[in-house]
């Protein structure tokens, strides 16, 4: 279970798309007055990124991912230790996470609600697009707390049992940090976006660090996941998404 809840963090990390031989870093005009941040446009996704997973226990994991996606419909995975080998196969779509783990055997076939049952998480496609392309996660209401400190903007919002912390750079419109707790205290997720590049005239993350706490059955555990894009393609043409158990 604890390699399928893995599997599950990487690829909703790793969605995040652009095309990159030569890095171009993106930079904003630092004119963004009033809060309208930036979100990530595009119809088919297509991505390869490089990782670095270190568990609590000390054990380090290094591997790549190839990702493909359509907008507010599916994310598609696969993940590969190397030799082109494909340890891990998964499918997100609007109502359920998907899992095919074809090394430790812990295929995974379930909804959101039963995974924040298991793992104390709430999470959604919705959700992962946002917070993995360094998008606001929510549109704001006027429930929410927003203030700018400085060349930030910072917002507060609570939704479903979980509150989100964003604070957003002025100067291009993308989320710098984030965090999202639920109020229960079983799931915490941190991430920090330090530099954007420019993906025909979008930013998108350079390298991002997150870090998990989750619940398993034998206890909490904390996972780092260190993330850099090697290969973004925010205009794919239409994409096929192939997954069976």
């Amino acid at each position: 279970m604890s390699r399928f809840f893995t599997g599950l963090i990487l690829a909703g990390m790793l969605i995040l798309a652009g095309c990159a031989k030569k890095t171009i870093l993106f930079e904003g005009d630092g004119k963004m007055e009033e809060f309208t941040p930036l979100a990530a446009k595009y119809d088919y996704l297509s991505a390869k990124a490089k990782i670095v997973i270190e568990e609590e226990s000390g054990k380090i994991t290094r591997g790549t991912l190839t990702v493909r996606a359509k907008k507010d419909s599916v994310l598609w995975f696969t993940m590969s230790p190397g030799m082109g080998m494909e340890a891990i196969r998964g499918l997100f779509t609007q109502d359920k996470i998907q899992i095919r783990d074809r090394v430790g055997r812990d295929d995974v076939n379930l909804t959101y609600k039963e995974f924040e049952n298991l793992f104390g998480l709430r999470l959604s496609l919705d959700l992962f697009q946002n917070v993995i392309w360094a998008n606001v996660p929510f549109p704001v209401t006027y429930e929410d707390r927003l203030v700018r400190v400085g060349k930030k903007f910072e917002l507060t919002q609570v939704r479903d049992k979980v509150r989100y912390f964003t604070k957003v750079e002025t100067s291009h419109g993308k989320v710098a940090e984030f965090s999202s707790n639920s109020l229960d205290d079983r799931g915490t997720v941190l991430a920090s976006f330090p530099k954007f590049q420019d993906i025909n005239n979008q930013p998108f993350p350079i390298e991002v660090l997150f870090k998990i706490a989750y619940q398993l059955p034998e206890g909490g555990q904390n996972t780092r996941i260190h993330v850099n894009w090697t290969s973004i393609d925010p205009n794919s043409a239409p994409l096929s998404f192939p997954f069976r158990f």
